[in-house]
């Protein structure tokens, strides 16, 4: 027995026209607000009022970033200003021992340019050796 396998399953059916459900109801929903301020509204007050509402709305039906509705980025949005935040570190302020331990310690010592220069150390040489330390390392078995 055979089964027809139902193709483009993501796409949504266009209903009314070119649109489908979703954005028809943003922007019906977008155009009725705006006419109800344009209705009740002063002109100049109305026009303030209605363009971020329209734009809302056409955002809403149409725009996308990186293939996700804008309902979602709201969401997303939304959730993580509302939401909890989660700190993993927290810095503590050092007891007097540390303090004191720390001033005893002499500073360490930089190495100047003049110093390198005559162990002919450049930022290209070291950042060679640390590439071929990163890559070609024993343990890999890629190299």
């Amino acid at each position: 027995m055979e089964y027809q396998v139902p193709q483009f399953i993501e796409v949504e059916d266009k209903i009314f026209g070119p649109f489908t459900l979703k954005q028809f109801i943003y922007i019906a929903g977008g155009v009725g607000v705006c006419a109800i301020a344009f209705f009740y509204l002063p002109l100049i007050i109305a026009v303030i009022v209605a363009l971020p509402i329209a734009a809302l709305a056409g955002a809403l039906a149409f725009y996308k970033v990186n293939n996700k509705p804008f309902e979602e980025i709201l969401e997303a949005g939304f959730t993580y200003f509302t939401g909890g935040r989660l700190y993993l570190w927290r810095k503590e302020p050092k007891s007097d021992k540390e303090i004191a331990a720390q001033a005893a310690r002499p500073a360490p010592v930089t190495a100047d340019p003049v110093a390198r220069q005559k162990l002919g150390l450049t930022s290209g040489k070291l950042h060679d050796l640390a590439w071929s330390l990163d890559i070609k390392s024993p343990g890999n078995p890629e190299s």
